[in-house]
């Protein structure tokens, strides 16, 4: 029988939250499961896995995905989701406003500076 670890998906729509688990290769993404053994939220950005339970599949020939094998190598290393994840960048128009409001405050603040120039 070959297993696989994988991800099985949980949680509502729009709100996905994985499970790390061991299944047999035949089996549907969120079909039957033979155990349990983490889990990963995009979300919330905090994952976790028994290492010991992930080696001792790995030892049985279980063939790991891509990406139960980054969750597990970075619990492994000890770094957290939170500080790899980059934050999104912003939109076009998002990064106009931003600009136009930079501009505007650079404005005021000359403008605030001159005035008390001009009365003494």
């Amino acid at each position: 029988m070959a297993v696989k670890i994988r991800l099985r998906r949980t949680g509502s729509r729009n709100n996905a939250c994985y499970r790390m688990v061991v299944a047999d290769v035949r089996s549907q993404r969120d079909g039957n499961t033979i155990e349990f053994i983490g889990f990963y939220d995009p979300l919330h950005q905090s994952e976790s896995a028994d290492l010991e339970r992930v080696k001792y599949w790995l030892s049985q020939g279980a063939i790991i995905s891509e990406t139960c094998a980054a969750i597990v190598k970075r619990i492994e290393s000890g770094k957290k989701l939170s500080d790899i994840v980059k934050k999104p960048s912003l939109s076009k128009k998002a990064k106009a406003k931003a600009e136009v409001e930079k501009k505007a405050a650079a404005a005021a603040k000359a403008a605030a500076e001159a005035a008390p120039a001009v009365e003494a």
